[in-house]
């Protein structure tokens, strides 16, 4: 889900499959949301922003305002494209409403499109769709050259975008050519600043002793890893839930995978160990499941009454050495000799 705006904030460089995505998303009747949001991002990194409060784009990287840096121009053509884009995507929704699809309350509707591009195998893709208060509603299909409607209600618009052959020609043109043709630019403009691995700073976690363990890998780039609990060196699935891998505010990705240790008896820990590895990095990191290694914040009852004890009678001291010192200083203060 991405915008046809900030082209110029992407790039990536590795050896494998690049993607450059948009999303325009346009809300009506909805307070305190902004009519109009544009992102586009580069092998999943948030690289460019917009919206209806800030029509200026904004690049979100180092290197994105580097390339605002070399070529200043570019954010004026940037402005333009955020600005018709605002314009058009509003318009799909007074046509939506013309076609009694969002006639009524909050409508948000979403303009999605992209490509993707492996620098090995040459294979490109390309991909527009629509959707409509978080659902798929029409999406453009490459090889027919024509549009599929995802629900009932799109048949309509189907009907009236397929006899727009104009609106065809642009689309496969943008997916097939412009789209891929940014994409390479932006592959090689970041080449210095975008071609590096950073590993992973891995801990375990528990909430409980009778929880999850949490093997928790951040702070990697890139996002194309993988990580999975073994016993004995092979690899498990049973008792282990795998969560996704998240965007952190630097650019760098974080991801997590449990192992439900209920069944697990306490001479077997050893036997079990968590692995990240990179996609195209030999090496992996592994941490074995360490009772001593786990960080949790959790405080057992009877160390927390202890604690609490421990503090009420801490406090209680400390009020008493205050009233003491009250005390001793009315009566040193009482024995002074008033200057007139």
């Amino acid at each position: 889900m991405k915008l046809i705006l900030l082209f110029l904030f992407c790039p990536i460089a590795f050896s494998a499959k690049h993607t450059l995505r948009y999303t325009l998303t346009a809300a009506s009747g909805i307070p305190n949301l902004p009519e109009f949001v544009a992102v586009a991002l580069v092998d999943n990194v948030e690289i460019g922003y917009c919206d209806s409060h800030r029509i200026n784009p904004e690049p979100k990287t180092d290197w994105s305002k580097k390339g605002v840096e070399l070529y200043p121009n570019v954010l004026d053509w940037y402005t333009y494209k955020c600005e018709r884009n605002q314009r058009l995507i509003k318009m799909r929704i007074e046509s939506l409403k013309k076609h009694f699809i969002c006639s009524t309350g909050a409508c948000v509707f979403q303009r999605m499109n992209g490509c993707d591009w492996d620098d090995q195998t040459a294979d490109t893709s390309g991909f527009n769709r629509y959707g409509c208060n978080g659902e798929d509603f029409i999406t453009f299909d490459l090889k027919t050259l024509t549009w599929v409607g995802q629900t009932s209600q799109a048949d309509i618009i189907k009907q009236e975008w397929d006899r727009d052959t104009r609106r065809i020609r642009f689309w496969n043109n943008t997916l097939t050519y412009e789209c891929l043709h940014s994409l390479k630019e932006y592959v090689a403009f970041g080449k210095s600043s975008l071609q590096r691995t950073d590993p992973p700073s891995v801990s375990l976690l528990q909430k409980t002793p009778s929880s999850p363990v949490s093997c928790h890998a951040t702070g990697f780039y890139p996002d194309r890893a993988s990580m999975f609990w073994r016993k004995d060196g092979e690899e498990i699935h049973e008792d282990v839930d795998h969560g996704e891998i998240l965007p952190n505010h630097d650019g760098t990705f974080q991801m997590r995978v449990d192992l439900n240790i209920s069944s697990v008896k306490p001479e077997d820990w050893s036997r079990y160990d968590c692995v990240f590895q990179f996609s195209d990095v030999k090496k992996d990191v592994i941490t074995k499941l360490d009772k001593a290694e786990i960080r949790t914040n959790w405080v057992p009852p009877s160390d927390f009454l202890v604690a609490a004890v421990t503090g009420g009678v801490v406090g209680l001291l400390l009020l008493l050495v205050c009233i003491t010192g009250l005390f001793i200083w009315r009566k040193n203060d009482n024995n002074r000799i008033p200057v007139l």
